[in-house]
C-alpha cells in the first residue's frame, strides 16, 4: 500500500517532535497496516523530512520504499545552493523518481499532489494553516476519502 506526504515548507513546531512523529506513524504504518511505499513531492520542508525519513527507515527495513513524485525537472531553479544538494542527495537516494512535466508549467503542482492522493491510500500530512498548496493537496484527499494524518 502507498502513502503520500504533504505539508509546508516552514516547519514552525520542533522539527525534532514533528521527526519523531514521522517516524513513529511510518513504522506503525508498515508493521501494522501494510504500508511498503511512500510518495514525497521533494519540496523544501516537510516533504524532504519525509523523504529523509523513509530513508533512514530503509535502512532497517529493505521493504519500504521512496518514490519522489516531481512537479518539473526544474523545481529547484530558486533554491539556494544548499537546497538544491540536499534535492540531488535525496533524488539519488530515492528508489525512484517520477516527473509530471520536463520543466515548469501552470498547474504543475497541483498535478503532482493531486496523482500522489489518487494513488494512495493513506496521506501524512504537516498542515497548520488552511491556505496554499498543502491545505488543497489535504482537502482534495479528503474529498477523495483518503485518511489524512496531520502530524502539526
Amino acid at each position: 500500500m502507498i502513502c503520500c506526504f504533504t505539508g509546508h515548507r516552514v516547519i514552525v513546531d520542533s522539527l525534532q517532535l514533528i521527526k519523531n512523529k514521522l517516524k513513529e506513524t511510518i513504522t506503525n504504518m508498515v508493521e501494522f497496516d501494510g504500508f511498503s511505499e511512500f510518495y514525497a513531492g521533494g519540496a523544501i520542508g516537510f516533504d524532504m523530512l519525509a523523504a529523509n525519513t523513509v530513508v533512514e527507515l530503509r535502512q532497517n527495513n529493505p521493504n519500504i520504499k521512496l518514490t519522489l513524485i516531481l512537479p518539473c525537472k526544474d523545481q529547484d531553479r530558486y533554491w539556494n545552493i544548499n537546497q538544491k544538494i540536499e534535492y540531488e542527495r535525496i533524488k539519488i537516494l530515492a528508489d525512484s523518481v517520477f516527473y509530471i512535466s520536463e520543466t515548469y508549467t501552470e498547474g504543475c503542482m497541483l498535478q503532482r499532489n493531486r496523482y500522489m492522493v489518487d494513488n494512495s491510500q493513506k496521506c501524512i500530512c504537516y498542515l497548520k494553516e488552511m491556505r496554499g498548496g498543502t491545505a488543497y493537496t489535504v482537502r482534495y484527499a479528503a474529498k477523495k476519502g483518503v485518511p489524512i494524518i496531520n502530524l502539526a
